[in-house]
């Protein structure tokens, strides 16, 4: 039997894998998006001429993450949203939005939130800070999120929920949204484990 420092190499070995068997290691799951059944969205509302609310949605989100109530700090997102899937019910207006009067989807076609750092926040609330891009440009965003749910589903797999809103000035990104750059995001975010 082979000794590192008087200690048999078989125990040091055994002792580091119980050692491994107590960190908790975070789930990896697939967001239910536009891939899957479409459990998940990213909605929005933004100011109609400062008279009422447009509402509207992304149809085309995807995206994975890590999660572990055990050791929240060790989860992870990325949501990735297709801004050229814009939908706020009116074809007209879907298409305008489109263009380079505001998010230019042919020079953009991609943007979507990467977290950098989660901190539990207790009551199964999540304190989430990380990178949005939108329009080409980046920048960093906090809010809070709540878990809504997680068990096994009808569908033969195990899921977690997750909500939050946030609100980010489109103007800071380079879109001229009048009569204000205020949008207000709402997320609803399934995932599947893997």
């Amino acid at each position: 039997m082979l000794y590192t420092h008087n200690v048999p190499v078989k125990v040091f070995a055994l002792a580091s894998l119980l050692a491994l068997g107590n960190v908790a290691l975070a789930a990896d799951y697939v967001i239910d998006g536009s891939g899957g059944g479409m459990h998940s969205s990213v909605s929005f509302r933004a100011s109609h001429v400062g008279i009422s609310s447009l509402w509207g949605r992304f149809d085309d989100i995807s995206g994975t993450f890590s999660y572990d109530g055990a050791n929240v700090a060790a989860s992870k997102i990325s949501v990735k949203i297709n801004p050229a899937s814009i939908n706020t019910n009116l074809e007209a207006r879907d298409t305008h939005l489109k263009t380079a009067d505001y998010l230019d989807v042919t020079k953009f076609p991609a943007a979507g939130f990467e977290s950098t750092h989660i901190m539990d926040a207790g009551n199964g609330k999540l304190h989430v800070m990380g990178n949005f891009t939108l329009h080409g440009v980046t920048k960093e965003i906090s809010f809070e999120a709540v878990k809504t749910g997680e068990g096994e589903t009808p569908f033969g797999d195990t899921r977690v929920g997750f909500e939050a809103e946030t609100t980010v000035n489109v103007q800071d990104y380079g879109v001229n949204l009048l009569p204000n750059g205020e949008l207000r995001l709402i997320l609803a975010i399934e995932g599947i484990k893997q």
